[in-house]
């Protein structure tokens, strides 16, 4: 057989080196809908454990809402269970032309194209829209999906230092001889929990006739006074060329994605974008639910406002403790252990005491930022943030880093 015992040798050692390092990723069986509290089997095998998820990117607890879930039935009944083709042959129903409608009114844009995911989205953008003559030039700190994209397209590809607007504009006066640049940033950086500075960026592509694009997935329903996403918090709508977005977090935490923008550009991507052409149609049931979410958004800002409150009251809980956050105002809140055998051990101790979260570590974050990444939604309620708060509080005393710095923390236990 051409799978030789070497070859399952190599991936093996890898494998057990992976496990001796403690960082070996294993899944938990959820056996619930996603909520504030799920049912969690882990290890696989054992007994299923209520447990408070403090790390979903279910934003605005829609996941499981009664009428986003009654919506996604009468989308099954009525227009089937999917459409078995690509949107340009004959998997188009009028509903996605309203989903594209309805995401373009949100986000104040002139165009949208749906995605099967913002991975997709970002994977088929820039190669469709920029060529060997354009350069890209992206924050640091970007997302895996779009390094991905920018990697499948020719144009010339460079970075700025992470927020640092000096160092871009340094970046596109270097590159002003190119036919077109591009600005490239998350909204909201998922790792930090910290948003782009969009308004100073917006000025520095009106100065120097540059492209704009922001990935808002972490930030679309939820973040500015309406919940339209990081434009809006900066004051810049209609001032993004392309933004790319998800429906598979706070939008109802199924899938699907998009692209967003100038109408030009939204219409290039309908021509020559891969993952647009060569995927299958979002489902009707993704589309007629996230259609109801987007309903239920504009009827109220009353979930993006209790998750406001909800966010400043862990963050302020998390830092009364001594455990060491990210500065932010952001519903993600990484809680920083710089190790990663550390963090994995934090993480199966919170889940002991009733608290689903995750480590986070090489290669997902920088080595030596290693992290719990918290995540509050507007589906809890303050017994669920205090009974975290406790379990966070308690597991920093049995690590003695309450109170202590980055550095104390690493000379304990390593980077």
């Amino acid at each position: 057989m051409s799978y030789s015992d070497r070859a399952r040798g190599l991936y093996l050692n890898q494998l057990n080196g992976l496990k001796e390092s403690g960082i070996f990723k294993q899944e938990r069986f959820i056996h619930s809908n996603q909520s504030a509290e799920i049912e969690v089997e882990y290890p696989p095998g054992s007994s299923v454990k209520k447990v408070i998820n403090i790390c979903s990117n279910n934003y605005l607890g829609l996941s499981s809402h009664p009428e986003v879930v009654k919506a996604a039935h009468a989308g099954l009944d009525y227009r089937g269970f999917g459409m078995s083709s690509v949107r340009f042959i004959c998997g188009t129903q009028d509903i996605h032309h309203e989903l594209e409608a309805r995401v373009t009114e949100f986000l104040g844009t002139e165009d949208t194209i749906l995605f099967p995911s913002c991975m997709d989205a970002n994977a088929g953008v820039f190669e469709a829209i920029l060529t060997s003559d354009d350069v890209m030039i992206s924050d640091r700190l970007v997302h895996a999906s779009i390094i991905d994209g920018m990697r499948l397209c020719s144009a010339e590809h460079d970075t700025f230092k992470h927020s640092n607007m000096e160092h871009l504009e340094e970046k596109l006066e270097q590159y002003a001889n190119k036919r077109l640049r591009m600005v490239i940033t998350d909204g909201v950086f998922s790792m930090d929990g910290d948003t782009a500075r969009l308004d100073e960026m917006a000025r520095l592509c009106e100065k120097h006739d540059a492209l704009l694009f922001v990935d808002d997935s972490h930030a679309t329903g939820f973040i500015g006074k309406t919940g339209r996403g990081t434009h809006e918090k900066y004051g810049v709508m209609g001032q993004v060329d392309v933004i790319t977005t998800t429906f598979g977090k706070a939008l109802g935490g199924a899938s699907g994605g998009c692209v967003s923008g100038r109408r030009e550009l939204v219409e290039m991507c309908r021509q020559r974008a891969r993952p647009y052409l060569f995927s299958n149609t979002i489902s009707p049931v993704i589309v007629s639910g996230t259609l109801r979410a987007f309903e239920l958004l504009t009827q109220t800002t009353e979930r993006r406002d209790k998750l406001e409150k909800n966010t400043i009251y862990w963050r302020k809980g998390l830092s009364e403790a001594g455990l060491i956050i990210k500065e932010g105002d952001t519903p993600i809140v990484p809680v920083m252990l710089f190790n990663a055998k550390l963090s994995q051990d934090f993480s199966r101790d919170l889940y002991d005491l009733g608290i689903y979260a995750i480590g986070f570590f090489f290669p997902v974050v920088p080595q030596g930022q290693a992290r719990i990444r918290t995540q509050v939604s507007a589906a809890h309620e303050i017994h669920h943030l205090n009974q975290a708060l406790e379990a966070f509080t308690a597991i920093g005393k049995k690590y003695n880093i309450l109170g202590k710095t980055k550095q104390e923390i690493i000379e304990m236990y390593g980077m």
